[in-house]
């Protein structure tokens, strides 16, 4: 396991170096996200279920919790930043996992890394959506709900009704569901009020080893290239990996719970028309109702 050790810790006191916590480290957008931070000089504790520097199943409570703990371990209850990349795809019979990883592999490791996200200067954390959230139709929207309050077996339960759609419904939900808890938590006294800037970013059809995988299957390729891709192809994760590095950079500063779309313009080619959207007279109430709110918070 990596350590903090005076060289490091030198290096972290500069304006460039930083330490940053990377889930899903070992493969696919995770791990180009790590490589472009270890060239630019910043500490990465990398975490994934092999070969990283904190091994862990994050599908398990205790897991995500042992990772949590190693991570602060290993830099000694200072983080710079954390990208939560790590994520299961629609696999078959597998609705229990994802929803476990993609959602509380996000939610947990947070709220356990935050205190110590607080403590540093100008902290960032990119979390892995996806543009499933907006281009997958029909998802259950009794699975966000129960994801948002805790409840992944309630969640499970909403997904038995697709049959063999249920692994593509959890996937959908999860994503739906982290994208939705990034920003109802960026916003909050405890995030942007202690400084840190929490976004999200939501790839398309990205070339990793998943992808590639699924491309090799020739009836799941005819699905995957007959997917409107306007701009065409593939995403490179290396490519992704420099959002990231942009989302981490002071040139983010001002970016908080926003969730950004790189996936070639599909979402737009769906929905052009649903974002954004004026507010309605029906909610000018709440919307009146969250500006004395927030006034009230933050006045002397």
């Amino acid at each position: 396991m990596p350590r903090c050790n005076a060289a490091v810790e030198s290096k972290m006191d500069s304006d460039l170096a930083k330490i940053y916590a990377v889930t899903g480290s070992a493969s696919g957008m995770g791990h180009a996200v790590v490589e472009r931070l270890r060239q630019q000089g910043h500490t990465v504790v990398g975490v994934d279920i092999k070969d990283a520097d904190v091994v862990a199943d994050l599908s398990t409570a205790a897991g995500r919790r042992a990772a949590a703990q190693e991570v602060l371990t290993a830099c000694s209850g200072k983080l710079d930043g954390a990208v939560l990349a790590a994520g299961l795809g629609p696999t078959p019979r597998a609705e229990r996992r994802i929803t476990q990883v993609n959602y509380f592999g996000v939610t947990d490791l947070l709220e356990a890394w935050r205190s110590s996200l607080a403590k540093a200067s100008r902290p960032k954390v990119v979390v892995f959506s996806s543009n499933s959230t907006t281009t997958v139709p029909v998802v259950p929207h009794r699975a966000v709900r129960s994801l948002l309050e805790g409840d992944p077996d309630k969640a499970l339960r909403a997904y038995k009704f697709y049959g063999r759609a249920a692994p593509a419904m959890a996937y959908a939900a999860s994503k739906i569901a982290v994208s939705r808890w990034v920003r109802r938590t960026a916003v909050t006294p405890e995030w942007a009020g202690a400084g840190i800037r929490l976004n999200a970013l939501a790839p398309g059809a990205i070339l990793t080893p998943l992808l590639e995988r699924q491309l090799a299957t020739p009836a799941e390729a005819e699905n995957i290239r007959r997917f409107p891709v306007p701009i065409g192809g593939f995403g490179d994760p290396r490519q992704l990996a420099e959002w990231v590095v942009f989302m981490l950079s002071d040139s983010a500063d001002f970016l908080c719970g926003s969730v950004v779309f790189v996936d070639g313009g599909s979402d737009a080619y769906f929905r052009a028309d649903d974002w954004p959207r004026a507010v309605p007279a029906r909610q000018l109430g709440s919307y009146l109702h969250r500006t004395r709110r927030f006034l009230n918070r933050t006045s002397p």
